[in-house]
């Protein structure tokens, strides 16, 4: 079993939804509301989020893919994949294993390279990155918190979509646990701290945007794919989102004015038609 913690509400085609660094399923909780009419919406807490249980053995980005593939298929056969940010990597790795059911692809804020380098510009400074892996254990709170900052700095609505960032960071809770057929055997340890991602899997994902070089695989992900990237990102650079739908041999790049790094909850209404007239019905 994956340990992975997931909810699932709505009817229709399933939409599985993978959240970013740092944070759980609850970032979703507008857009699934938005959508459960219309498709059967499968949030999963990332390994080490949430309510997930955090598998040292398992924790390179092959096995984390492996470990979504795993929860889906016990709710699903068929499904269109959302990853946003470390989720977009997820989703990547995922979709170049070509699994059975997977119909379509949507990736917002998604780079196949975090850190820029000389035959890559579009990356954020490397220095940012380390500095940020620094001040991981010595102050988990102020890392995580300047990040969640970060994500939204130059959007439109800057400090609802903050606030909902918090939220979500802190408010996943004891609640319907009880309900959920996917949780992870850690979970009491979860709840001592509601929401917190595990210390270990902060570390290790930070490792893995600094390590993670996705272009190779790029060209054998040929389903149907959008691209949302926001006009004012500061975490995963536009310019970044563009060479990676250049990339892809059958992808479509949209770019939200004046969004950043979550246009989910800036800019929910006009995300929410971008879904809808990408994903076919059933």
């Amino acid at each position: 079993m994956s340990g992975l913690y997931a909810e699932v509400r709505g009817s229709g085609p399933a939409l599985v939804l993978l959240h970013g660094w740092g944070l759980n399923l609850r970032v979703w909780d507008g857009l699934a509301a938005m959508l459960q009419d219309r498709f059967r919406i499968v949030a999963i807490d990332l390994p080490g989020h949430g309510r997930s249980d955090w598998l040292p053995g398992r924790s390179s980005l092959e096995e984390q893919a492996a470990q979504i593939r795993e929860t889906v298929s016990a709710v699903t056969e068929s499904y269109f994949l959302l990853g946003w940010s470390l989720g977009g990597q997820i989703a990547l790795e995922l979709a170049a294993g070509r699994p059975e059911g997977l119909q379509r692809l949507v990736l917002i804020a998604a780079t196949p390279r975090l850190p820029a380098g000389p035959d890559w510009p579009h990356g954020a400074p490397p220095e940012r990155l380390a500095q940020q892996a620094a001040g991981l254990r010595a102050d988990y709170r102020r890392t995580v918190s300047d990040f969640l900052e970060l994500q939204v700095r130059g959007s439109a609505e800057a400090a609802a979509a903050l606030s909902q960032l918090r939220t979500a960071l802190f408010a996943h809770g004891a609640r319907s646990v009880s309900n959920s057929p996917h949780r992870g055997t850690g979970l009491e340890r979860q709840l001592e701290n509601p929401g917190r991602p595990q210390l270990d899997a902060l570390a290790c994902g930070l490792e893995l945007l600094r390590n993670t070089d996705l272009r190779p695989l790029l060209a054998q992900i040929t389903l149907p794919t959008l691209v949302i990237a926001g006009e004012y990102d500061r975490v995963t650079m536009p310019a970044a989102s563009r060479a990676l739908a250049d990339a892809l041999p059958n992808a479509r790049y949209v770019e939200i004015r004046r969004a950043a790094h979550a246009p989910f909850l800036s800019h929910l209404p006009q995300l929410g038609a971008l879904l809808t007239d990408f994903l076919p019905p059933a």
